[in-house]
Formats: structure tokens, sequence, C-alpha cells
């Protein structure tokens, strides 16, 4: 068939649809269209492929020329089916004197039809068109020509089409539409407005795999729009600051994408504006605090100004949402003011390489108060229907984050809100499904889940317990959270957070949060064991508690890189065994001796003799272990000396146990090979302490020392207790 006779079956084609036209009433009845039951009836008796590729051509312009509904649109799939239409996609030889695009446009024109049924769009003939399909939108030719323009719709509504289906995104990832619509966009051909938005579909059905297929073309589309950001001078730059937040990366935003975003916004929010322009620009900036930190905003001057805008900002969109009653609440705005605040609390306590000024710290910790105000008389409001809400959730978290670092300023309202926080907490953690798919929706709120950042924690208990830990030292807030059963939950919560990290679980995928969590909630203990002594007595849940660090201890303290847990659980245990040392538990049961084994390895294990070059004597140094992390270990260590001090008189069987060890004789040899003035007189007081002790409870314990020159040592030492004790009988 030649151009001529596309022609003429293209004037055939109009005059059915005129006469069609003239004919309503059979319409109607019949419920048909008879021109394309013409069209149709001549398809199906071609007899060759000239006479089918006519009739296919009439069919086509019938269906462009009006809407069908589904029956007529199957219909017309019965009579053609998919063997021609696979042909005009793939044939290489055009008729004479037609373009070589004419047969594939039509094929691509019946699959756009077929497609808009649901059911068609995810047949298999349908699916294994995806990658020839993508290639069509990248394909060169005349921008002009009006038959191409029409082959690129009709490719993007059969995949519009198939991503709007259950698997479809899936489907066109696997056939790499993802990286034709991002050369599509990026050649800013025609079409390119319907390749952008149909990325932006596919991210946001399936975020990680378009990433993984496409990382180097979807990097290359967000660094062309974040630098159409930087310069954008009109209204788009509004409309960019909504389309942005879809393209950043799950993994490391590129720095000169940083650049351009943050000049962008510093243009946008430095600028008098109104709500719905301000909102986008507050929400892109929460993405990517959540994702860098302050990483991408600049150091100098420039920066901290930026910084303390977008803090300031936060805060009062923060303070005028919740604040007035009967305010509807943008929640989403609201909960990237959220993230926009964290960040400010988090620069406000750095305390080197901060980008913010004293006086500028000073100035948003006073703002950031007010707004933090404003979201304790919100969750003052909060009734029982709206606890499962997710905003809530995230109105918690960031109170939780403010009292991580401040729990001296506003303590009446907080402790006002304290038995809402401890019902909140356990409500969550006995529904910890629902939990966790708060903080999911939490995050799809404002900060996309797959964002690089620090993890949205799942229950709202862990988000609190670093504000509860520096509350349980205080009195008032202490007695509050007592008589609201915080303790009780506490050890619940610590006993199933435990369980993750036993054996049979893979550690090594465990977020950080878990472990920072049990050591968070050990210092709570510890607080509770030095305030409240008689609560951890006759509270059944701490023996349940004091089993658990027994059974784990002697497996904890073998594992590389969990010594700081292991000293938190060792400190933890030695303390409540002194004030549990009537229990049958710790009468020198095998959980009890492989207990206080553990314990006296990690105390044991803390400081060896190091060689000095040039000198006779070593000097005493901490062990490599030890080393890195000493900041953080000593203060447990040193109260761990002194809690298993005093649990050796409370523990007849202990000095004896502590003697089999070695520990006595091998702490005196360590005094012994090192030069007395590198000892600190804190460690010479904690080591004395333990000897005078196991000395005092144990006469085989007194002449192990003897043998191993223990009054010489004290004498050196000038530990006068120990040296009086070793001299008596």
């Amino acid at each position: 068939m030649s151009c001529c006779d596309l022609a003429a079956a293209g004037q055939l084609g109009k005059a059915g649809i005129m006469a069609s036209d003239c004919e309503p009433a059979l319409n109607q009845a019949e419920g048909r269209n008879p021109t394309l039951e013409r069209y149709l009836g001549a398809l199906r008796e071609a007899k060759n492929d000239s006479e089918q590729f006519a009739a296919l051509l009439l069919v086509t312009k019938a269906v462009k020329a009006g809407d069908i509904d589904a029956k007529t649109r199957r219909r017309i799939f019965d009579a053609v089916g998919f063997t021609f239409p696979n042909r005009l996609l793939t044939t290489k030889e055009a008729p004479d004197g037609c373009p070589d695009h004419v047969l594939r446009a039509l094929g691509v024109a019946l699959l756009a039809c077929f497609c808009s049924d649901p059911e068609l769009a995810t047949h298999p003939q349908v699916l294994n068109k995806i990658p020839i399909l993508s290639t069509f939108l990248t394909a060169r030719g005349d921008p002009d020509d009006a038959a191409r323009r029409s082959m690129i719709d009709d490719t993007y509504q059969c995949l519009t089409a198939v991503a709007g289906t259950p698997r479809g995104p899936r489907h066109l990832i696997a056939g790499g539409t993802v990286s034709a619509l991002c050369q599509a966009y990026l050649g800013h051909g025609y079409g390119f407005d319907q390749a952008l938005a149909l990325l932006v579909g596919l991210l946001a059905a399936a975020e990680t795999q378009c990433w993984k297929e496409a990382e180097p073309d979807l990097l290359a589309v967000l660094r062309g729009l974040s630098e159409d950001f930087q310069k954008a001078e009109d209204a788009s730059k509004f409309e960019l600051c909504q389309l942005l937040p879809v393209f950043l990366p799950p993994t490391t935003v590129p720095p000169e994408c940083l650049r351009d975003l943050q000049a962008g916004l510093a243009r946008i929010l430095g600028s008098k504006l109104s709500s719905w322009q301000r909102n986008p620009a507050l929400k892109l900036a929460a993405r990517l605090a959540h994702a860098c930190g302050s990483d991408w905003i600049p150091a100098g001057s420039s920066g901290s100004k930026f910084l303390a805008l977008l803090v300031n900002l936060a805060c009062v969109e923060v303070r005028l949402a919740l604040e007035e009653t009967g305010t509807e609440v943008k929640e989403d705005v609201v909960t990237a003011c959220y993230a926009l605040m964290e960040l400010g609390i988090q620069e406000c306590t750095r305390c080197e390489q901060s980008l913010l000024k004293e006086p500028q710290k000073v100035q948003l910790v006073s703002i950031m108060k007010e707004a933090i105000g404003a979201v304790i008389h919100y969750l003052q409001q909060v009734g029982p229907e709206k606890q499962k809400e997710p905003f809530v959730f995230a109105s918690v978290r960031i109170l939780g984050a403010w009292l991580a670092e401040e729990t001296s300023s506003l303590r009446k309202e907080v402790c006002q809100l304290l038995p809402f926080l401890v019902r909140y907490a356990k409500t969550l953690y006995e529904e910890a499904e629902e939990a966790n798919d708060l903080s999911q929706q939490v995050a799809n709120l404002a900060i996309s889940p797959t964002t690089p950042g620090p993890a949205w924690p799942g229950d709202a208990l862990r988000l609190l317990l670093p504000g509860w830990c520096h509350l349980t030292v205080e009195d008032g807030p202490r007695e509050i959270l007592i008589k609201e059963g915080a303790p009780s939950l506490l050890c619940k919560y610590f006993l199933q957070q435990w369980e993750l990290t036993s054996p049979g679980h893979d550690t090594s995928v465990l977020p950080d949060s878990v472990e920072i969590g049990l050591q968070t909630c050990c210092h709570i203990f510890l607080n509770l064991v030095v305030t409240a002594p008689g609560l951890i007595k006759r509270d059944a849940c701490f023996t349940s508690l004091m089993n658990t660090l027994m059974t784990s201890l002697p497996a904890l303290v073998q594992q590389q890189g969990r010594l700081l847990l292991a000293a938190n659980v060792a400190t933890l245990g030695l303390l409540m065994a002194r004030l549990l040392s009537t229990s049958p538990a710790l009468q020198g049961t095998p959980a009890s001796r492989g207990f206080f084994a553990a314990a006296i390895l990690f105390l044991s294990q803390s400081h060896v003799a190091r060689p000095t070059p040039g000198s006779d004597q070593a000097v005493l140094a901490l062990s490599p272990d030890y080393e890195g992390i000493w900041a953080d270990l000593q203060e447990l260590w040193f109260l761990g000396m002194q809690a298993f001090t005093g649990c050796v008189p409370l523990l007849p069987w202990l000095a004896p146990a502590a003697l089999r060890s070695r520990w006595p004789q091998e702490l005196l040899q360590l005094l012994g090979s090192v030069s007395p003035n590198s000892v600190k007189p804190e460690m010479v007081a904690a080591y004395q302490g333990v000897l005078v002790e196991l000395a005092r409870a144990n006469r085989l314990c007194r002449e192990a020392m003897r043998l191993q020159a223990g009054e010489e040592t004290a004498s050196h030492y000038r530990m006068a207790a120990l040296e009086q004790c070793l001299s008596e009988p």
C-alpha cells in the first residue's frame, strides 16, 4: 500500500465517520457505531496484508473519532488481536513512499486502544512491548511531524496505562522505561512533560527499584531540576519545590545539587511569601535536613543566617498551627517544620563545628521553647480517639527530641503531660505493628521513608527514653513516672528489645537505635537504683530484669563491638545485686556465678601494662578495646567497681569465686609491674576498694594477696586500708 493509499483510506475513514454521525437513531438503537462495525467487518474479511493494513487504519481513525466503551474496545481487540500490531511494531520495511514510522505509529495506536482496558494492559503481549515502546520515546525524527507526535502520545498512553496496574511499575522498570523517560525529559523534545509526570508516578510507586535500575539517569534529571530551581525567577520555582523532593535519591545527594537547592531555597524563604509559596519550600528543606543533616548548608555567615531563618520559620509555623484552637492543621507542613526544629536542636547542642554562633543558639533555643510549648498544648488536647494518628506520633517525636537535650524549661508543662506520654507509649508498645505503621505514615507526611538519614523509630517509647533518663534524676518527674507505671513498662520494653539481640537473631541487621535504646534504658534503671532503691526491691519486674541481665552478660562480654552495652549491663546488674542480695537467684546459682564471672572479666580487662621506651618500668594504660570508648565507659567502670565492692560482703560465695578467677592476684601483679606515678589516684582508690573487701571477706584471699607481694604493693601505692588488712591474721 502506498502513501496515496493511506491518504485514501484516511479520507474514507473520515467519510465513514461523518456518515455515522448521520445515523444517531441507529446508534442509539443498537448501541454500536455502524462505521466502526463496517471497518471491523472489512478487517475480518481482509485477504492480504494490504487490505488488513487499510482496514486497521480505518478502525484506528474510527476509534480516535470519539469515545468508545469497554465492550466495543474488547470487540476491536477480538477482531484485531496482537499478531498484526506486533508485526507493525517490529517491521523494518515500510510501503513505498511511506516514512518508516507510519507502521509503528499504527501499531502503537492500536496498543493504546487496547491498554485503556485494564485487563489488556496487563496482557503479556502488551508487557513484552515495553522495551520497544521505551525506545520510541528517545527516537530521533522531525519534531514537527504530526504522525510522530501522535505516536509519542500513544506511547505515553500505553506506558501510563501499564503503570496504573498493580505490578505495572515493576514491569516498566525492568523494561528500561525509567532510563528512557529520563532521557526523553532531558532531551526536552515533544512530550517531555509527559515523561516527567510518568517518572513522578513510578518513583512514588517503586522508588527503591527505580533508583537501583537507573541511578545515573535519575541523578542527571535531579541535576537538571536543581539547576532550573536555582536559576528560576518566576512561579516555576514554587512548582519545582513540590517536584524536587520526589527526585532526591536514597543514596547521597550530589554536592552540586545541594548547592543549587540551598541557593534556591535561600532566595525563596528570604522573600515575603504567602503560605502556598512558603510551605513547599519548607517541606523540601525538611527532606534535605533529614537526608543530610546540616551538611547541605554552607559554613560561614550566610549558612548560619540561613539555618537560623529555617528554624525561625518552622517555629512560627508550628505556633500558628497549634496554638489557635479550631484552626485546621496542615499536618504535612507542620511535620516538615518538626524536622527543621530537630535540625535546630542538633545544631544548638553541637559543641564543635556548629554552624551557629553562641548568640544565635541562645536566640533559637528561646524561639524553639515557645514552639515546644505549643506542641505540649496540642498534645494536652489529644483524646484517646486520636492517639493512633500519625501527626500525634510526629508531635511526640519532636517533644522527645527536645526533652533529650532540655528538661529544665517548661518543667511544669512537661510534668503535667507525663501521664499522657506514659499512657501513649504504653498503648503503642502493646500494639507494636500499628506503631511501626504510624512511623511509616509520619515519614510519608513530609519525609520520604527511603531518604538517607536517621531512621524514624517505630515506637514512641524509644523517642522518649533520653528525656525520661533526664527526668528520673529529678524528684517530681520521677514520682509521676513511677506513679503512672513507667518503670514496669520500661522493664517490659527492655526485655522485648533484648530478645532482638539474643542468639538466634541476626544482630548485624539491627539498627543502631536498638542498642542505643537498650543503653538508655540501663541509664534510667541506674537512676532508679540510686534514687528509688525501694522500688527495685518491691517491684517484681526488676527481679525479671535481674534474671535477664545475669543470663545475658556472659555471652555479651565476648562479643566484638558491644563493649559499651556490656558495660551498661554489668554495672546495672552489680548495682541491682546489692539491693536484691537476698534473692534466691543470687545465692551462688549457676546464673549468678556466670554473671559475676563476666562482670569480673569486664572490670579486669580495662587496663594493661604498657612498656615505655627507655625505661625499665611500664605504665598503666587502657587496653585497646577500651581506649577508643573510655570517655563513654569510664563512669560506668568506676561505678561497676564500686558496686562489685559493695556486693562482696553481701554474697559470701563471691570472694572465693573472685579468688578462683585470679582477679585479685592479677590485679596486684599488674600494679606491681607499672610505675605508681602512672596510676591516677581515682584508679588507686577503685582498686583498693575491691582488694580490701575481698581480703576482709575471705582468709584465702588474704593469703593469696600476701603471696603476690600485696603488702609491699599496698605500701608503694599508699593503700593504707589494704596494708592494714593484710597485716592482720
